[in-house]
């Protein structure tokens, strides 16, 4: 087997394609489409968006210091992808995309109703790095949307959301279930003996 040699660049895929939607007011609520994202600490709850500076929502991030994450899915996949090509100055996103501007608990960024998962961020801190600047910001509050909690178990079930992700220029639904965390070391379940009567001699 033989690798090819190139030169360095982001190829850490696939990733996330969020919807981060931004602004304290009804007036310059904007969405921006993001996948320079992720989880960076467990206690706190602590997230990171990456912006380019010359991005209309940049401007509007920095000024609040909040935003927040919306999971995408198979329904939202065009809306995630318009939103992410198409500027916040020219158009309002919310209104183009037929999405709904739903209230936040803690932050004035607006949630997006239509996703199953909204993550209230408030940033902590900036880092210029480059061709983006690196928000990272502190979970305050999650919301999920109740149609994917059982019922009896109370656990989320994202998958019927039917998640997406983005890899090098395209959009994929996940796919098939592999194994859960832990299963590499799990010892296999032995069957158990089924118990019958004695035989009558």
């Amino acid at each position: 087997m033989s690798k090819q040699s190139w030169k360095p660049g982001t190829l850490v895929y696939p990733l996330p394609a969020i919807m981060v939607s931004c602004g304290s007011t009804e007036e310059d609520f904007n969405i921006i489409t993001i996948s320079w994202t992720g989880t960076i600490c467990t206690n706190p709850p602590m997230c990171y968006i990456s912006v380019r500076p010359e991005r209309h929502s940049y401007q509007i991030i920095k000024k609040n210091m909040e935003f927040v994450i919306n999971i995408t899915t198979e329904k939202l996949a065009f809306a995630t992808d318009w939103c992410g090509v198409k500027s916040g100055k020219d158009y309002n996103k919310f209104k183009e995309m037929k999405l709904t501007p739903e209230k936040a608990q803690i932050v004035k960024a607006p949630l997006i109703a239509e996703s199953p998962i909204s993550i209230e961020c408030v940033v902590k801190e900036i880092k210029q790095l480059g061709s983006h600047d690196m928000f990272i910001a502190e979970v305050v509050a999650v919301n999920v949307d109740e149609k994917y909690i059982d019922p009896v178990t109370q656990t989320f079930d994202l998958s019927k959301a039917k998640p997406i992700a983005y890899s090098h220029g395209k959009y994929f639904c996940l796919g098939d279930f592999i194994g859960g965390f832990g299963f590499s070391v799990m010892k296999p379940k032995t069957k158990k003996k089924k118990m019958t009567a004695p035989k009558n001699k």
